[in-house]
């Protein structure tokens, strides 16, 4: 959260769509990928720059243009002069902390999303990543702060002529990328699942501080993909209701589809969120258990050596007439005494169930 306050102060005083790169620079270069493709040609290359390209968005086949890096500010407006882009939709592609939306453009669709991927360490945070896409009749934009592999999985089915990718509309590939995205989510998913049940087994076994801290990243954890997920079913579901021209009655299904995996996602969400909780309080119980035990036997301890605290007491007093001193057994009876007293409360002890 203070991340994002640090990059939005930034943006203080400057006037709406002031082209200001707020996310971190993740490479040396900007690499700028050209598919331009249908159903019988592909044309793809990696491009120098965009001064060749004046006529991208005249050309007949689907077009998909794709930036790994974003700190070329220079670079992006001419993107925006040479696709007519709006000046706000091209600040939140700098601003790389935006939640997940769509806006309408008339002409063109903007789309943010967030991918995310499971660090190494189960102790650090889910890294999370902006994609934010500007998709009109026959063109689509794509904007990465760094490689992704769900991009280039996208872009070997299209060279390959897998599935109906080649044979559709540019908003059927902004629907594949939108399901790679949403895939993605499952993985994460799944992984924090196992996390779960490692700390449920040592919850039941052995609970320790270590399983508290634990519960309470992932508790972050789930909070973070909540807020990343809820925005993206009001965006998903704004395509889905085919409200722009721009999505045909085609690819309207395929976004059906990747709606419900997002309802599919949140009640996992809210359903892992839950199990935090009540391991979270089981934790506390056990804690609270466990003192009690604690408490319970030193309590009978204590009671046990009370009487005999007593009797250690009264014959460590230095009157000079004790008659059990001038006793020739009187030791050993005190001792005998003592012991029947402390056997007496454990067996009474026993009986009430208190040990």
């Amino acid at each position: 959260m203070s991340k994002q306050l640090k990059t939005k102060a930034k943006k203080v005083g400057l006037p709406p769509g002031s082209l200001v790169h707020t996310g971190d620079r993740m490479g040396e270069s900007i690499k700028i990928t050209l598919m331009a493709y249908d159903a019988d040609r592909l044309e793809e290359k990696v491009m120098p720059g965009l001064a060749e390209e004046a006529a991208l968005r005249n050309q007949a086949q689907m077009t998909w243009l794709h930036f790994d890096g974003l700190h070329d500010i220079s670079l992006l407006e001419r993107v925006g002069s040479l696709f007519d882009l709006h000046p706000l939709a091209l600040e939140d592609i700098l601003h790389t902390d935006q939640r997940p939306k769509v806006d309408d453009y008339g002409t063109y669709i903007f789309v943010v999303l967030r991918a995310l991927s499971l660090p190494s360490d189960v102790k650090e945070d889910i890294k999370s990543e902006q994609i934010s896409m500007i998709f009109g009749r026959n063109f689509l934009i794509s904007f990465t702060e760094k490689e992704a592999k769900y991009i280039e999985t996208i872009r070997e089915r299209i060279r390959k002529d897998q599935g109906r990718i080649r044979k559709s509309g540019i908003d059927y590939l902004a629907y594949r990328i939108l399901d790679a995205i949403v895939d993605q989510y499952f993985i994460i998913l799944e992984g924090l699942g196992d996390q779960i049940e490692s700390e449920e087994e040592k919850l039941i076994t052995r609970p320790m501080l270590d399983t508290l801290h634990t519960i309470q990243h992932l508790k972050r954890e789930m909070l973070f993909l909540r807020k990343t997920v809820w925005p993206l079913r009001e965006a998903i579901s704004y395509l889905e209701r085919r409200e722009s021209i721009l999505i045909s009655d085609a690819t309207v299904p395929y976004l059906r589809d990747v709606y419900d995996h997002t309802v599919q996602v949140i009640d996992t969400i809210e359903t892992y969120r839950d199990m935090l909780s009540t391991m979270l309080d089981v934790y506390l119980s056990s804690n609270s258990n466990r003192l009690n035990e604690v408490m319970k036997v030193l309590t009978i301890i204590a009671t046990i050596f009370m009487p005999l605290t007593f009797l250690a007491g009264v014959y460590g007093m230095n009157f000079q007439y004790m008659p059990e001193l001038q006793w020739q057994w009187g030791y050993f009876g005190v001792w005998g005494l003592m012991i029947g007293i402390g056997v007496s409360m454990v067996i009474y002890f026993k009986k009430k169930k208190w040990l």
